[in-house]
């Protein structure tokens, strides 16, 4: 969102050009990395000679071994816990001397403590805030310096879910004049949007370092999603010396180009600040202009356009990388997301990455930015409680502050199915002071939180409901509706809800209930009730990004393009051994196999279910119909008892004038055969955040997947990469993650590829015993 010189942009009646004396600096690369306690670290001249060398982000639990023994137990997924440390030389320009450097991290899994040159700067214990130190004080400008970082997470169970460990986000250094925009300091918002104009309003905080008042002058210049320069506007003030101050400034800008889901149109704010003839620091934000609010009796508006919000809740977690997710993964699950119709994301429990909301700006998703999943009651031993009442305010407030600026988010959640609230005496005060620091550093947003039980907590009737802006509540959408009928200038939306049909209902048929998210849009690590699951499978995606079949029932109800899926039926009972979903910790009593090879191939009937948005589907078995059936108005499925009878089955949809619009269909597979590798990646990047997806699927010769496939499948790879981690989305595996074999779950595993350079052709190679294997190619190349 934040990017420090990212545009030196003067126009002709601008100041003369005199470079910046600011800048930020990726300090990911060159770390050292032990793991386990060591004492007395921290000093500069600690001998780490032997230390792993490693780059960041960094989650080393990630790395395993899954063991039932591990401390962290199913809710962190039987991975292990600990203190490990990170140290980093690094030197400094001599011209440096005289201005401010800063340290900041995006995020450290968690208790973190820092030093630089042995002194001490702070202890966070939130392992989801992002957070920074200045280092000028105990800087040696002249010879080296040495961060060192210790994280300390031997303290389980310490969360719900799986939460990382490590430096697991990016690490910044900002080297800034002694006058300059402090962290997070420039705060963008639109109070006036209209189809014609725009009225943008720009709060600069600047920081004094000097012990003399000056005069500074405030320029910001405003840049169009093409580009182009649109406006600017500039502020001369007198500042005292060791103080900060702000300037408020507002840019008129005539027919904007509005962000919105289907055009998220982007602008950037220039903001430069001179002192006698200097620019002394600079700083470019990027923002979107859109007027989005709720509505009591018909929910959420965004530029004047009404409609559902339709939503999952996301874990942090990215599968097989652990916390420390490449943005590539987001990028390609978020797609994948959007393909079935979602259009906002829940970030549960915890703030997310800066990276990640830049990309729901990017992409044009709503988001609900949760700070907190327990106040003072805690739901593990050593969870946030233990520090709510020292460090939440902080926490909040530094989120905000970081997070304001982004179009995507919509609401801000102070908490999840908060345990306080049977005693409101205590928790109506802890409450108002949440509301409070949110409306103090951002008034144009409101604020939720997601109710867990209300009728029982008695919040609907004791007034802490209606503290909130928007209420919130999780699940029980009955209720929710009632809180409304009940008193109808209350604004409402399901901050979690199942995936049935009779929740989609509600939403779809009641306009004053804003929206729904899902519990969740993606199976995450961790919160398995018993060894030897070690993840939960609640998701409209796997962990590999791969659609569950039933996320297509989802789809015929969220989307408006014409689609059709069929699929088999089978309770949860009748699963074979043999079955993905046999294993692993999954909600679901049923079963949806997108497949016509069921394990028994003799004679039988099949329950078969067709999910489509279209008038009317017809199904076909090797090329006879069973029948036409229309669109049910209680949106179930469309549904089929098929004698079974190997061959293929065909579901076609068909709109207006009985054309067919969309198909779908499903074969039935023979003997394994060979190894079929997809990636939609031609050309990958060198980087962190650069990540190739090749899907690897056992099939027959003729290409039709083998639904029970679990071959242990070996990737190879030629040229400038690396096979940085490998899953199957299995809940019940304990194999490694960091790895270049896995065995196929439901007939097909992945690899995820980084690539090493920016030059010369990658090849990836899949082979399984007794199949034909398979390459695909890429080029490595740069931007």
């Amino acid at each position: 969102m934040k990017n420090r010189f990212a545009i030196l942009l003067l126009l002709a009646s601008f100041w003369p050009l005199v470079a910046p004396a600011g800048m930020t600096e990726n300090f990911d690369a060159g770390w050292l990395f032990s793991n386990g306690e060591v004492a007395d670290a921290q000093p500069a001249g600690f001998n780490d000679s032997n230390w792993r060398k490693l780059d960041l982000p960094h989650d080393w639990s990630i790395a395993g071994p899954f063991a039932e023994t591990n401390r962290t137990g199913g809710a962190g997924a039987f991975l292990p816990s600990g203190v490990v440390w990170y140290r980093k030389h690094f030197t400094l320009p001599p011209g440096d001397g005289g201005r401010q450097v800063a340290i900041e991290f995006d995020g450290v899994m968690q208790n973190s403590d820092v030093w630089i040159n042995g002194a001490h700067l702070e202890h966070r214990p939130y392992g989801y805030v992002s957070f920074g130190y200045d280092l000028t004080p105990h800087l040696n400008f002249s010879g080296d310096n040495v961060l060192a970082v210790r994280c300390d997470t031997s303290d389980q169970p310490a969360s719900r879910w799986y939460s990382g460990g490590g430096i697991y986000r990016h690490v910044h250094l900002v080297t800034v004049d002694v006058i300059h925009i402090p962290r997070w300091g420039v705060f963008i918002s639109t109070p006036q949007v209209t189809s014609t104009q725009a009225v943008v309003t720009i709060q600069t905080a600047v920081t004094n370092g000097t012990d003399s008042a000056r005069e500074i002058t405030v320029r910001t210049t405003m840049i169009s999603p093409d580009g182009k320069p649109v406006g600017a506007t500039e502020t001369k003030t007198n500042l005292a010396g060791a103080i900060s101050g702000e300037v408020v400034q507002q840019i008129e800008l005539p027919n904007p180009e509005r962000w919105n889901l289907d055009a998220p149109k982007l602008y950037r704010a220039v903001s430069q600040i001179f002192c006698e003839g200097k620019i002394l620091d600079e700083e470019t934000n990027t923002f979107g202009i859109r007027d989005a609010h709720f509505e009591a009796a018909t929910g959420f508006w965004l530029n004047g356009k009404n409609f559902k919000i339709k939503g999952v809740c996301l874990h942090q977690d990215g599968g097989a990388f652990g916390a420390a997710v490449p943005l590539d993964i987001w990028r390609q699950r978020l797609a994948t997301l959007q393909q079935l119709g979602v259009n906002a994301i829940r970030t549960a429990h915890n703030p997310p990455s800066p990276e990640f909301l830049d990309l729901c700006d990017q992409m044009g998703f709503l988001v609900m930015d949760e700070f907190f999943d327990c106040w003072q009651v805690g739901k593990n031993h050593y969870d946030y409680h233990l520090f709510f009442d020292q460090w939440s305010l902080t926490d909040e407030r530094d989120t905000i502050q970081r997070d304001r600026n982004h179009p995507s988010i919509i609401l801000y959640s102070v908490g999840n199915e908060i345990h306080d609230t049977p005693h409101s005496e205590t928790a109506k005060p802890i409450l108002a002071g949440l509301v409070s620091v949110a409306h103090e550093n951002d008034p144009t947003r409101p604020v939720t939180q997601a109710l867990f039980r209300p009728n029982v907590s008695g919040d609907y009737t004791n007034g802490l409901a209606d503290m909130l802006d928007v209420v919130g509540q999780n699940y029980r959408v009955n209720e929710i509706l009632a809180a409304h009928e009940q008193k109808p200038s209350r604004k409402i939306i399901g901050t979690e809800n199942i995936h049935d049909r009779d929740t989609w209902v509600a939403l779809r048929d009641n306009p004053e209930y804003a929206g729904q998210f899902l519990w969740t849009g993606i199976d995450y690590l961790g919160e398995s009730r018993k060894w030897p699951a070690i993840g939960f499978g609640s998701g409209l995606l796997d962990r590999t990004g791969k659609i569950r079949p039933a996320a297509r029932e989802r789809q015929s109800w969220w989307t408006a393009k014409p689609m059709v899926s069929v699929s088999r039926r089978v309770s949860r009972s009748d699963l074979m051994p043999t079955d993905p979903g046999y294993g692993g910790e999954e909600r679901f009593t049923q079963v949806v196999f997108p497949d016509w090879t069921p394990a028994n191939l003799s004679a039988h009937n099949e329950n078969v279910e067709v999910y489509s948005n279209c008038k009317e589907v017809e199904l076909f078995l090797n090329g006879k119909s069973l029948g036409t059936k229309t669109i049910n108005v209680d949106a179930s499925p469309r549904e089929w008892k098929v004698a079974f009878a190997p061959g293929t089955l065909k579901a076609v949809g068909r709109n207006d004038r009985g054309k067919v619009v969309a198909s779908d269909e499903l074969r039935t597979a023979g003997k394994p055969a060979k190894i079929i590798l997809a990636c939609d990646t031609r050309r990958l990047l060198a980087g962190f955040d650069h990540i190739a997806v090749i899907r690897a699927t056992i099939t027959d010769a003729n290409g039709i997947r083998i639904p029970r496939a679990n071959d242990l499948v070996s990737f190879t790879v030629s040229g400038p990469s690396e096979v940085v981690a490998v899953d199957n989305g299995d809940n019940a595996s304990h194999e490694p993650f960091q790895a270049t074999v896995r065995h196929a779950y439901g007939g097909d595993c992945v690899a995820f590829m980084r690539a090493t350079s920016n030059a010369g052709k990658i090849k990836l190679t899949a082979s399984a015993e007794g199949l034909a294997g398979d390459t695909v190619t890429l080029q490595a190349a740069g931007r």
